[in-house]
């Protein structure tokens, strides 16, 4: 009978510990609301909007999701590779997949916490008794299995791994955050590589008209028709242009070095190919996506969403700290002393909690909170921070396209005044040095150009990047094809 009474005593103790079990106190982690913006900057979104009817003009399609590897919308086959050759080879992105990895070990670290610890225990000894009728040395050992297992009332342990698994969100972001950059880096210098090269060759023609008119100036001067001022003039200009190239060559082995090191080589062990204006399409359509999108499309973002929700578990953390732990532990050993042995077991509870603490635990949660509130603001700061970036960048390619329509008019007008040159000097009616000097301003207007259009080009890489690039995501995306290459042994 008395069993009876002690079966659903026993049994409502064990509900009681599976129910506490299955509390764990603190916030729930709840991702923050998508911004109620619509715009970044509408009179540039306006603009660029009805854009793309003239040579060199972009047109933004707003709502509109950035898709697939987006530096192929230059449309050039070397920038894919070389692209890609970073991608494989860049030593911060292998760095970065091996802190995911360390971040993933800890996670199952964590884990652990949530199961019963069995480990094993042995011991053994000699051993003199003094207080028998006749003292007596004996050999003494024990061995057998223990088992621990912290019930976890108030979820402490749960909360750490929610705050493990949020840091390993966070080093995959890193990862995405790295290889937008990266990709962003290989496309800039790609084409600076190549501005460098077409604004050298303008350069170089350049040199060599003022090398002409130099020449020409000399023999009028020999021939007293101009003064040794117009020579001093003339070779003034010949060595300021000059100075035009040192720069360039420089911007352009700069460019070359930095894809060296981007791809995961020395400048000296892998050269870039060498790349040409001629070679890439600017994009006349180039997706824009809302403001309410991007929270889900710029990593950086997310990394500090998961810093967030980091905060959030440490406050759950903190919080659990502030209530008593319970455990279960168990004994099954194998014992000895002398000629006697015996099986010992033992089941034990325990409950540990705080009485007196000076006020450390609750400044802790405190401190926790406190903390939590200025990652919200962090977080709040990046998306604003990004928003400000789409704007400028948009802004930028729209003024660019008011710049390239005026330097198109400047090189046409420099362009008919040197054909009319050309055609007045051949009926008589101007001298050489006329048709030169607009030789000159053609080159300069040509020049000016080839300035224009890598601006417009670095703009449009420089919007890629923040609208995120489609790199959300990457990360998984290369394990499973890093899975997919793995031999199978069936």
């Amino acid at each position: 009978m008395k069993s009876r009474h002690l079966f659903p005593t026993k049994i409502s103790a064990l509900s009681t510990l599976i129910f506490l079990s299955a509390c764990t106190v603190g916030p729930d982690f709840k991702s923050p609301d998508a911004s109620t913006s619509q715009h970044y900057d509408q009179q540039a979104e306006q603009r660029l909007g009805q854009g793309g009817n003239k040579p060199g003009e972009q047109r933004i399609e707003l709502g509109k999701k950035v898709g697939g590897e987006w530096w192929s919308a230059f449309r050039s086959p070397k920038l894919d590779q070389v692209v890609r050759r970073a991608i494989d080879g860049n030593l911060e992105l292998v760095a970065a997949d091996a802190t995911i990895r360390q971040a993933a070990s800890s996670v199952a670290a964590a884990e652990g916490a949530l199961y019963p610890q069995v480990d094993f225990g042995a011991q053994a000894g000699r051993a003199r008794t003094h207080n028998a009728k006749d003292p007596s040395i004996s050999n003494f050992y024990a061995i057998g299995p223990r088992v621990g297992f912290d019930l976890d009332v108030f979820g402490g342990n749960k909360r750490q791994v929610e705050e493990q698994q949020a840091f390993t969100d966070l080093q995959k972001h890193r990862y995405e955050a790295a290889y937008l950059t990266l990709t962003g880096d290989v496309a800039s210098q790609a084409l600076l590589v190549a501005s460098a090269n077409a604004q050298m060759r303008a350069v170089e023609k350049l040199l060599a008209n003022d090398a002409k008119n130099l020449e020409l100036v000399r023999m009028a001067h020999a021939n007293g028709s101009t003064t040794q001022i117009d020579v001093s003039l003339a070779e003034t200009r010949l060595a300021q242009d000059r100075t035009l190239l040192p720069p360039l060559a420089q911007q352009r082995d700069s460019a070359r070095h930095a894809l060296s090191v981007l791809t995961g080589k020395g400048p000296a062990d892998w050269i870039a190919p060498d790349f040409d204006l001629a070679e890439f399409a600017l994009p006349s359509n180039v997706p824009v996506s809302l403001p309410s999108e991007m929270a889900h499309d710029r990593p950086d973002i997310l990394q500090a969403e998961a810093e967030l929700h980091m905060a959030n578990a440490a406050v759950g953390v903190a919080t659990a700290n502030l209530y008593p732990h319970v455990t279960l532990s168990a004994t099954l050993a194998q014992a000895a002393s002398g000629n006697g042995g015996a099986a010992l077991w033992g089941f034990a509870a325990g409950i540990a909690g705080p009485i007196f603490d000076g006020g450390t635990l609750k400044a802790e949660r405190q401190a926790a909170i406190d903390g939590y509130k200025a990652t919200l603001a962090g977080y709040q700061q990046t998306v604003i921070t990004s928003f400000g970036q789409v704007a400028d960048t948009l802004q930028a390619i729209n003024h660019d396209a008011e710049e390239n329509l005026a330097q198109d008019d400047a090189l046409r007008a420099a362009e008919t005044s040197f054909r009319l040159n050309q055609q007045a000097y051949a009926q008589g009616e101007n001298s050489i040095l006329q048709v030169l000097e607009a030789e000159r301003a053609y080159e300069q207007a040509l020049l000016g150009q080839i300035r224009v259009k890598t601006a417009q080009y670095l703009d449009t890489v420089r919007l890629f990047v923040a609208l995120g690039g489609n790199s959300v995501g990457v990360f998984d995306q290369r394990v499973a094809s890093r899975d997919e290459q793995k031999p199978s042994y069936q």
